[in-house]
Protein backbone atom coordinates (compact mmCIF):
# COMPACT_ATOMS: atom_id res chain seq x y z
CA UNK A 1 0.00 0.00 0.00
CA UNK A 2 3.01 2.73 0.90
CA UNK A 3 4.19 2.05 -2.77
CA UNK A 4 1.04 2.50 -4.38
CA UNK A 5 0.43 5.98 -1.90
CA UNK A 6 3.99 7.25 -3.34
CA UNK A 7 2.97 6.46 -7.04
CA UNK A 8 -0.44 7.99 -6.75
CA UNK A 9 1.57 10.96 -4.92
CA UNK A 10 4.01 11.08 -7.99
CA UNK A 11 1.48 10.59 -10.46
CA UNK A 12 -0.77 13.66 -8.90
CA UNK A 13 1.86 16.02 -9.40
CA UNK A 14 1.30 19.29 -11.05
CA UNK A 15 3.15 19.72 -14.60
CA UNK A 16 3.84 22.88 -17.04
CA UNK A 17 4.57 22.80 -20.44
CA UNK A 18 7.28 24.88 -21.65
CA UNK A 19 8.67 25.72 -25.22
CA UNK A 20 11.96 26.18 -26.78
CA UNK A 21 12.98 26.05 -30.29
CA UNK A 22 12.67 22.27 -30.45
CA UNK A 23 9.51 22.08 -29.09
CA UNK A 24 7.30 21.66 -26.13
CA UNK A 25 7.83 19.41 -22.85
CA UNK A 26 6.39 18.80 -20.21
CA UNK A 27 8.09 19.17 -16.47
CA UNK A 28 7.16 18.91 -12.97
CA UNK A 29 5.87 22.40 -11.41
CA UNK A 30 8.36 22.42 -8.33
CA UNK A 31 11.36 22.25 -10.72
CA UNK A 32 13.03 25.96 -11.36
CA UNK A 33 14.59 24.99 -14.21
CA UNK A 34 12.95 24.76 -17.59
CA UNK A 35 13.35 22.99 -20.66
CA UNK A 36 16.58 23.89 -22.09
CA UNK A 37 18.14 21.94 -18.76
CA UNK A 38 15.89 19.17 -18.76
CA UNK A 39 16.84 18.48 -22.43
CA UNK A 40 20.55 18.80 -21.16
CA UNK A 41 19.93 16.33 -18.50
CA UNK A 42 18.28 13.89 -20.69
CA UNK A 43 21.20 14.36 -22.97
CA UNK A 44 24.04 13.89 -20.67
CA UNK A 45 23.83 11.81 -17.95
CA UNK A 46 27.77 11.20 -17.83
CA UNK A 47 29.37 11.61 -14.58
CA UNK A 48 26.66 12.40 -12.30
CA UNK A 49 29.09 15.23 -11.11
CA UNK A 50 27.16 19.02 -11.23
CA UNK A 51 28.60 22.17 -11.61
CA UNK A 52 31.62 23.25 -8.97
CA UNK A 53 29.86 25.91 -6.66
CA UNK A 54 32.16 28.17 -7.20
CA UNK A 55 31.55 28.16 -11.44
CA UNK A 56 27.58 28.65 -10.19
CA UNK A 57 28.12 31.44 -7.81
CA UNK A 58 30.27 33.05 -10.51
CA UNK A 59 27.41 32.68 -12.99
CA UNK A 60 24.62 33.95 -10.62
CA UNK A 61 26.87 37.25 -9.84
CA UNK A 62 27.19 37.99 -13.60
CA UNK A 63 23.38 37.43 -13.81
CA UNK A 64 23.10 40.09 -10.95
CA UNK A 65 25.79 42.66 -12.12
CA UNK A 66 24.12 42.36 -15.84
CA UNK A 67 20.68 43.04 -14.55
CA UNK A 68 21.70 46.06 -12.71
CA UNK A 69 23.03 47.17 -15.58
CA UNK A 70 20.79 46.93 -17.95
CA UNK A 71 18.04 48.41 -15.47
CA UNK A 72 20.54 51.55 -15.07
CA UNK A 73 20.28 51.75 -18.61
CA UNK A 74 16.64 51.52 -19.43
CA UNK A 75 16.87 48.34 -21.16
CA UNK A 76 15.05 46.11 -18.21
CA UNK A 77 11.44 47.55 -16.74
CA UNK A 78 12.20 48.04 -12.94
CA UNK A 79 9.89 44.94 -11.45
CA UNK A 80 11.75 42.76 -13.71
CA UNK A 81 14.86 43.60 -12.67
CA UNK A 82 14.23 43.87 -8.67
CA UNK A 83 12.45 40.62 -9.82
CA UNK A 84 15.36 38.71 -11.14
CA UNK A 85 18.41 40.28 -8.54
CA UNK A 86 15.90 38.93 -5.74
CA UNK A 87 16.03 35.57 -7.22
CA UNK A 88 19.84 36.06 -7.81
CA UNK A 89 20.33 37.29 -3.94
CA UNK A 90 18.36 33.84 -2.90
CA UNK A 91 20.73 31.69 -4.82
CA UNK A 92 23.58 33.47 -3.63
CA UNK A 93 22.16 33.33 0.35
CA UNK A 94 22.44 29.73 -0.93
CA UNK A 95 18.78 28.58 -1.88
CA UNK A 96 17.73 26.64 -4.51
CA UNK A 97 21.83 25.04 -4.97
CA UNK A 98 19.44 21.30 -6.12
CA UNK A 99 18.30 22.86 -9.30
CA UNK A 100 21.79 23.49 -11.36
CA UNK A 101 21.71 19.86 -12.65
CA UNK A 102 23.56 19.82 -15.84
CA UNK A 103 26.68 17.08 -15.94
CA UNK A 104 29.65 18.89 -15.84
CA UNK A 105 30.10 16.75 -19.33
CA UNK A 106 27.67 18.52 -21.34
CA UNK A 107 27.54 20.44 -24.60
CA UNK A 108 30.58 22.45 -25.37
CA UNK A 109 31.01 25.95 -24.46
CA UNK A 110 28.72 25.36 -21.41
CA UNK A 111 25.32 26.50 -22.99
CA UNK A 112 23.78 23.88 -21.03
CA UNK A 113 24.85 25.60 -17.50
CA UNK A 114 23.94 28.84 -18.64
CA UNK A 115 20.38 28.46 -19.47
CA UNK A 116 20.55 25.97 -16.24
CA UNK A 117 21.15 29.22 -14.36
CA UNK A 118 18.82 31.71 -16.65
CA UNK A 119 15.82 29.12 -16.12
CA UNK A 120 16.37 29.26 -12.31
CA UNK A 121 16.58 32.39 -12.03
CA UNK A 122 13.73 33.65 -14.24
CA UNK A 123 11.61 31.11 -13.03
CA UNK A 124 11.87 31.95 -9.45
CA UNK A 125 11.83 35.74 -10.38
CA UNK A 126 8.82 35.00 -12.08
CA UNK A 127 7.52 33.31 -8.32
CA UNK A 128 8.73 36.64 -6.52
CA UNK A 129 6.43 38.77 -9.27
CA UNK A 130 3.12 36.69 -8.16
CA UNK A 131 3.34 34.85 -11.91
CA UNK A 132 3.86 31.30 -12.56
CA UNK A 133 6.89 29.13 -13.29
CA UNK A 134 6.99 28.90 -16.97
CA UNK A 135 5.48 32.54 -18.07
CA UNK A 136 7.79 33.43 -19.74
CA UNK A 137 6.03 36.04 -21.52
CA UNK A 138 6.62 38.29 -18.58
CA UNK A 139 10.59 37.41 -17.35
CA UNK A 140 12.17 35.09 -19.77
CA UNK A 141 15.36 33.22 -19.12
CA UNK A 142 16.69 34.35 -22.44
CA UNK A 143 15.83 37.81 -23.57
CA UNK A 144 15.56 39.11 -19.89
CA UNK A 145 17.53 36.99 -17.49
CA UNK A 146 20.46 36.59 -20.72
CA UNK A 147 20.10 40.46 -21.95
CA UNK A 148 22.89 41.44 -23.29
CA UNK A 149 25.28 38.13 -22.91
CA UNK A 150 25.98 34.79 -24.81
CA UNK A 151 27.85 31.74 -23.12
CA UNK A 152 30.05 32.72 -25.01
CA UNK A 153 31.47 35.64 -23.01
CA UNK A 154 29.13 34.56 -19.36
CA UNK A 155 31.22 31.54 -19.12
CA UNK A 156 34.86 32.65 -19.58
CA UNK A 157 34.04 35.46 -17.14
CA UNK A 158 32.02 32.56 -14.78
CA UNK A 159 35.52 30.39 -15.00
CA UNK A 160 37.42 33.56 -13.58
CA UNK A 161 35.40 34.16 -10.54
CA UNK A 162 35.04 30.39 -9.86
CA UNK A 163 39.23 30.26 -9.31
CA UNK A 164 39.29 33.88 -8.18
CA UNK A 165 36.77 32.68 -5.15
CA UNK A 166 38.41 29.79 -5.01
CA UNK A 167 41.72 30.76 -4.98
CA UNK A 168 41.62 33.79 -2.18
CA UNK A 169 40.43 30.87 0.55
CA UNK A 170 43.33 28.43 -0.83
CA UNK A 171 45.97 31.06 -0.50
CA UNK A 172 44.70 32.12 3.23
CA UNK A 173 45.40 28.02 3.61
CA UNK A 174 48.63 27.88 1.94
CA UNK A 175 49.74 30.59 3.87
CA UNK A 176 48.85 28.92 7.16
CA UNK A 177 50.91 25.98 6.35
CA UNK A 178 53.98 28.39 5.62
CA UNK A 179 52.99 29.84 9.28
CA UNK A 180 53.46 26.15 10.84
CA UNK A 181 56.49 24.98 8.84
CA UNK A 182 57.89 28.31 10.13
CA UNK A 183 57.22 27.81 13.56
CA UNK A 184 58.51 24.18 13.22
CA UNK A 185 61.36 25.26 11.99
CA UNK A 186 62.08 27.31 15.04
CA UNK A 187 61.22 24.73 17.57
CA UNK A 188 63.02 22.05 15.96
CA UNK A 189 66.43 24.14 15.41
CA UNK A 190 68.59 22.59 17.47
CA UNK A 191 67.70 18.83 16.92
CA UNK A 192 70.65 18.12 14.45
CA UNK A 193 70.60 15.01 12.06
CA UNK A 194 72.15 13.32 9.03
CA UNK A 195 71.59 14.91 5.88
CA UNK A 196 70.63 12.74 3.05
CA UNK A 197 71.26 12.74 -0.60
CA UNK A 198 70.37 10.11 -2.88
CA UNK A 199 69.06 8.68 -0.06
CA UNK A 200 72.66 8.20 1.73
CA UNK A 201 74.03 9.56 4.03
CA UNK A 202 75.41 13.49 4.19
CA UNK A 203 76.78 16.15 5.96
CA UNK A 204 75.23 17.30 9.09
CA UNK A 205 71.79 19.08 8.79
CA UNK A 206 69.62 20.69 11.83
CA UNK A 207 65.71 19.45 11.68
CA UNK A 208 64.49 23.05 11.95
CA UNK A 209 67.04 24.02 8.67
CA UNK A 210 65.13 21.42 6.63
CA UNK A 211 61.15 22.63 8.13
CA UNK A 212 62.65 26.58 6.79
CA UNK A 213 63.20 24.82 3.34
CA UNK A 214 59.30 23.47 3.11
CA UNK A 215 58.47 27.44 4.61
CA UNK A 216 60.40 28.86 2.00
CA UNK A 217 59.02 26.85 -0.78
CA UNK A 218 55.45 27.40 0.83
CA UNK A 219 56.27 31.49 0.70
CA UNK A 220 57.52 31.19 -3.10
CA UNK A 221 54.73 29.29 -4.75
CA UNK A 222 52.05 32.14 -2.84
CA UNK A 223 53.78 34.51 -4.14
CA UNK A 224 53.99 33.10 -7.41
CA UNK A 225 50.06 32.00 -7.44
CA UNK A 226 48.96 35.49 -6.17
CA UNK A 227 50.72 36.85 -9.04
CA UNK A 228 49.33 34.80 -11.68
CA UNK A 229 45.76 35.46 -10.18
CA UNK A 230 45.76 38.85 -11.30
CA UNK A 231 45.41 37.68 -14.65
CA UNK A 232 42.46 36.58 -13.92
CA UNK A 233 40.63 40.46 -13.53
CA UNK A 234 40.45 41.00 -16.99
CA UNK A 235 37.16 39.97 -18.23
CA UNK A 236 35.72 39.75 -21.86
CA UNK A 237 31.87 39.91 -20.59
CA UNK A 238 30.11 42.45 -23.74
CA UNK A 239 31.55 40.50 -26.19
CA UNK A 240 28.39 38.94 -26.36
CA UNK A 241 28.99 35.92 -29.47
CA UNK A 242 32.01 36.68 -30.74
CA UNK A 243 33.79 39.69 -29.26
CA UNK A 244 32.08 42.15 -31.52
CA UNK A 245 29.73 43.38 -28.60
CA UNK A 246 26.35 42.63 -30.94
CA UNK A 247 23.68 43.03 -28.91
CA UNK A 248 25.18 45.02 -25.85
CA UNK A 249 24.48 48.45 -25.33
CA UNK A 250 28.00 50.47 -25.82
CA UNK A 251 28.31 51.38 -22.35
CA UNK A 252 27.88 47.90 -20.90
CA UNK A 253 31.18 46.50 -20.87
CA UNK A 254 33.00 49.42 -18.30
CA UNK A 255 29.50 49.48 -16.36
CA UNK A 256 29.08 45.35 -16.10
CA UNK A 257 32.74 45.23 -15.18
CA UNK A 258 32.55 48.22 -12.38
CA UNK A 259 29.18 46.63 -10.96
CA UNK A 260 30.81 43.02 -10.82
CA UNK A 261 33.60 43.90 -9.57
CA UNK A 262 31.26 46.19 -6.04
CA UNK A 263 29.41 42.48 -6.11
CA UNK A 264 32.72 40.42 -5.46
CA UNK A 265 35.33 42.33 -4.12
CA UNK A 266 38.14 41.74 -6.98
CA UNK A 267 39.22 44.68 -9.34
CA UNK A 268 37.72 43.51 -12.31
CA UNK A 269 38.11 45.53 -15.33
CA UNK A 270 36.94 45.29 -19.23
CA UNK A 271 39.55 43.09 -21.14
CA UNK A 272 42.19 45.51 -23.75
CA UNK A 273 40.98 42.77 -26.58
CA UNK A 274 37.68 41.14 -26.51
CA UNK A 275 38.59 38.49 -28.99
CA UNK A 276 41.29 37.72 -27.20
CA UNK A 277 39.65 37.12 -23.91
CA UNK A 278 36.76 34.67 -25.47
CA UNK A 279 39.21 32.50 -27.84
CA UNK A 280 41.62 32.01 -25.65
CA UNK A 281 41.93 29.86 -22.19
CA UNK A 282 45.63 30.45 -21.67
CA UNK A 283 44.74 32.36 -18.48
CA UNK A 284 43.91 29.30 -17.09
CA UNK A 285 46.68 27.31 -17.78
CA UNK A 286 48.58 29.63 -15.94
CA UNK A 287 47.09 28.91 -12.50
CA UNK A 288 46.49 25.00 -13.46
CA UNK A 289 50.42 25.21 -13.76
CA UNK A 290 50.84 26.99 -10.43
CA UNK A 291 48.99 24.90 -8.51
CA UNK A 292 50.21 21.90 -9.90
CA UNK A 293 53.49 23.28 -9.22
CA UNK A 294 52.28 23.38 -5.96
CA UNK A 295 51.15 19.90 -5.58
CA UNK A 296 54.81 18.39 -7.27
CA UNK A 297 56.63 20.00 -3.87
CA UNK A 298 53.54 18.87 -1.60
CA UNK A 299 53.96 15.66 -2.73
CA UNK A 300 58.00 15.76 -2.51
CA UNK A 301 57.36 16.89 1.13
CA UNK A 302 54.92 14.53 2.40
CA UNK A 303 57.15 11.72 0.80
CA UNK A 304 60.45 13.49 3.08
CA UNK A 305 57.22 13.20 6.16
CA UNK A 306 57.02 9.51 5.45
CA UNK A 307 60.39 8.76 5.47
CA UNK A 308 61.41 10.44 8.34
CA UNK A 309 58.90 8.85 10.40
CA UNK A 310 59.59 5.42 8.83
CA UNK A 311 59.49 2.88 11.66
CA UNK A 312 59.28 2.70 14.37
CA UNK A 313 61.85 0.06 14.44
CA UNK A 314 63.11 -0.33 11.76
CA UNK A 315 62.96 2.36 9.85
CA UNK A 316 64.33 6.56 9.93
CA UNK A 317 62.04 7.24 12.95
CA UNK A 318 63.43 11.06 13.22
CA UNK A 319 59.92 12.41 12.86
CA UNK A 320 56.86 11.26 14.83
CA UNK A 321 53.82 12.05 13.61
CA UNK A 322 50.37 12.68 15.49
CA UNK A 323 48.81 9.49 15.61
CA UNK A 324 45.01 10.20 14.21
CA UNK A 325 43.69 6.62 13.72
CA UNK A 326 44.87 2.92 13.66
CA UNK A 327 47.21 1.66 10.73
CA UNK A 328 46.20 -1.65 10.19
CA UNK A 329 43.22 -3.80 10.48
CA UNK A 330 45.25 -7.31 11.39
CA UNK A 331 48.43 -5.54 12.82
CA UNK A 332 47.85 -4.27 16.48
CA UNK A 333 48.96 -1.07 17.53
CA UNK A 334 50.63 0.12 14.18
CA UNK A 335 49.82 3.68 12.64
CA UNK A 336 50.56 5.05 9.65
CA UNK A 337 50.91 8.67 8.31
CA UNK A 338 47.63 8.79 6.77
CA UNK A 339 47.70 12.67 6.46
CA UNK A 340 50.81 12.56 4.23
CA UNK A 341 49.37 9.63 2.43
CA UNK A 342 46.03 11.42 1.88
CA UNK A 343 48.31 14.74 0.63
CA UNK A 344 50.16 12.54 -1.77
CA UNK A 345 46.96 11.31 -3.98
CA UNK A 346 45.00 14.71 -3.62
CA UNK A 347 48.45 16.18 -4.85
CA UNK A 348 48.16 12.86 -7.86
CA UNK A 349 44.89 14.29 -8.54
CA UNK A 350 45.49 17.86 -8.98
CA UNK A 351 48.36 16.98 -11.63
CA UNK A 352 46.10 14.99 -13.80
CA UNK A 353 43.54 17.55 -13.46
CA UNK A 354 46.17 20.45 -15.33
CA UNK A 355 46.83 17.55 -17.78
CA UNK A 356 42.79 18.04 -18.10
CA UNK A 357 43.16 22.02 -18.43
CA UNK A 358 45.80 21.69 -20.49
CA UNK A 359 44.01 19.61 -23.27
CA UNK A 360 41.26 21.78 -22.59
CA UNK A 361 43.03 25.25 -23.00
CA UNK A 362 44.84 24.00 -26.64
CA UNK A 363 41.46 22.83 -27.86
CA UNK A 364 39.82 26.27 -28.28
CA UNK A 365 39.09 26.86 -32.70
CA UNK A 366 38.57 30.26 -33.75
CA UNK A 367 36.55 32.54 -31.93
CA UNK A 368 35.54 30.06 -29.12
CA UNK A 369 36.91 27.14 -26.68
CA UNK A 370 33.84 24.72 -26.82
CA UNK A 371 36.24 22.43 -24.15
CA UNK A 372 34.85 25.10 -21.42
CA UNK A 373 32.94 22.96 -18.93
CA UNK A 374 35.53 21.12 -18.64
CA UNK A 375 37.94 23.85 -17.43
CA UNK A 376 35.59 25.24 -15.00
CA UNK A 377 34.96 21.53 -13.25
CA UNK A 378 38.90 21.05 -13.14
CA UNK A 379 40.27 23.98 -12.13
CA UNK A 380 37.94 25.30 -9.21
CA UNK A 381 37.70 21.76 -8.05
CA UNK A 382 41.44 20.91 -8.07
CA UNK A 383 41.77 24.37 -6.28
CA UNK A 384 39.09 23.27 -3.44
CA UNK A 385 40.39 19.96 -2.95
CA UNK A 386 44.29 21.05 -2.75
CA UNK A 387 42.87 23.50 -0.14
CA UNK A 388 41.20 21.22 1.93
CA UNK A 389 44.28 18.89 1.81
CA UNK A 390 46.49 21.34 2.55
CA UNK A 391 44.02 22.69 6.31
CA UNK A 392 43.98 19.00 7.22
CA UNK A 393 47.64 18.20 6.95
CA UNK A 394 48.65 21.40 8.80
CA UNK A 395 46.18 20.61 11.86
CA UNK A 396 46.38 17.08 12.24
CA UNK A 397 50.19 16.37 11.22
CA UNK A 398 52.48 19.45 10.83
CA UNK A 399 51.06 21.34 13.49
CA UNK A 400 51.69 18.10 16.32
CA UNK A 401 54.96 16.45 14.85
CA UNK A 402 58.15 16.06 17.10
CA UNK A 403 61.88 14.86 16.78
CA UNK A 404 63.27 11.77 18.18
CA UNK A 405 66.41 14.21 18.96
CA UNK A 406 68.70 11.31 20.42
CA UNK A 407 67.92 9.18 17.43
CA UNK A 408 68.52 12.16 14.96
CA UNK A 409 71.76 13.00 16.59
CA UNK A 410 73.11 9.39 16.54
CA UNK A 411 72.31 9.18 12.86
CA UNK A 412 74.27 12.44 12.42
CA UNK A 413 77.49 11.32 14.60
CA UNK A 414 77.67 7.58 12.71
CA UNK A 415 77.30 9.43 8.92
CA UNK A 416 80.21 8.69 7.36
CA UNK A 417 79.70 11.99 5.67
CA UNK A 418 80.74 14.10 8.34
CA UNK A 419 84.37 13.04 7.02
CA UNK A 420 84.25 15.69 4.78
CA UNK A 421 84.27 18.26 7.02
CA UNK A 422 88.06 16.89 7.23
CA UNK A 423 88.92 17.58 3.50
CA UNK A 424 90.21 21.24 4.16
CA UNK A 425 93.01 19.44 6.15
CA UNK A 426 93.52 16.11 5.22
CA UNK A 427 92.67 16.36 1.64
CA UNK A 428 89.57 14.09 -0.28
CA UNK A 429 91.42 11.36 -1.14
CA UNK A 430 92.90 10.62 2.31
CA UNK A 431 89.46 11.80 3.83
CA UNK A 432 87.78 9.11 1.31
CA UNK A 433 89.85 6.01 2.55
CA UNK A 434 89.20 6.93 5.96
CA UNK A 435 85.65 6.59 5.32
CA UNK A 436 85.77 3.64 3.08
CA UNK A 437 88.00 2.14 6.59
CA UNK A 438 85.26 3.01 8.71
CA UNK A 439 82.42 1.62 6.77
CA UNK A 440 84.62 -1.79 6.44
CA UNK A 441 85.63 -1.80 10.36
CA UNK A 442 82.57 -0.40 11.86
CA UNK A 443 84.95 2.22 13.84
CA UNK A 444 84.27 5.55 14.54
CA UNK A 445 85.98 8.11 12.10
CA UNK A 446 87.20 10.57 14.85
CA UNK A 447 88.97 6.61 16.10
CA UNK A 448 90.41 6.38 12.93
CA UNK A 449 92.00 9.99 12.44
CA UNK A 450 93.08 9.68 16.08
CA UNK A 451 94.60 6.20 15.64
CA UNK A 452 96.57 7.71 12.33
CA UNK A 453 97.74 10.78 13.96
CA UNK A 454 96.51 12.97 11.81
CA UNK A 455 95.26 15.49 13.72
CA UNK A 456 95.23 16.62 17.46
CA UNK A 457 91.88 15.54 19.96
CA UNK A 458 91.59 19.14 20.42
CA UNK A 459 91.64 20.21 16.44
CA UNK A 460 89.34 17.41 15.92
CA UNK A 461 87.04 17.93 18.34
CA UNK A 462 86.82 21.40 17.11
CA UNK A 463 86.58 19.84 13.22
CA UNK A 464 84.00 17.04 13.98
CA UNK A 465 81.94 19.35 16.33
CA UNK A 466 78.03 18.54 14.20
CA UNK A 467 76.62 21.67 15.26
CA UNK A 468 79.15 23.48 13.38
CA UNK A 469 79.08 21.82 10.60
CA UNK A 470 75.12 23.08 10.09
CA UNK A 471 76.80 26.69 9.79
CA UNK A 472 78.43 28.17 6.47
CA UNK A 473 82.10 28.07 6.55
CA UNK A 474 85.14 25.94 7.45
CA UNK A 475 85.26 23.71 10.35
CA UNK A 476 87.36 24.45 13.00
CA UNK A 477 87.65 27.92 11.43
CA UNK A 478 86.98 31.12 13.07
CA UNK A 479 83.73 31.92 11.23
CA UNK A 480 82.35 35.26 10.00
CA UNK A 481 78.84 35.74 11.49
CA UNK A 482 76.24 36.48 8.95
Amino acid sequence: MEGKSAFCETSLRVMRTEKDSLGTKELHDELYYGVQTARAVENFPISGWKAHPGFIRGTVEIKKAATLVHKELGLLPNDKAEAIVKACDEILSGRLMDQFVVDVFQAGAGTSHNMNINEVIANRALELSGHKKGDYDFINPNDHVNMGQSTNDVIPTAIRLAVLFGIKEFLLKLEKLEQIFLKKSCELYPVIKSGRTHLQDATPIRLGQEFSGYAANMTRHKERISKTSENLYAIGLGGTAVGTGLNSHPSYRKKVASQLSLQTGFPLKPAANYFEAMQSMAVFAFISSGVKNLALDLIRIANDFRLLASGPNTGLAELILPAVQPGSSIMPGKVNPVLAEMLNMVCFYVVGCDSGVSSAVQAGQLELNVMMPLLAYLLPTSISILGNALEAFSDKCVSGVQADKEKCEDYAEKSLAIVTALNPYVGYLKAAEIAKESQKTGKRIRDLILERGLLPKEKLDEILDLPGMTEVGIPGKAKEKV
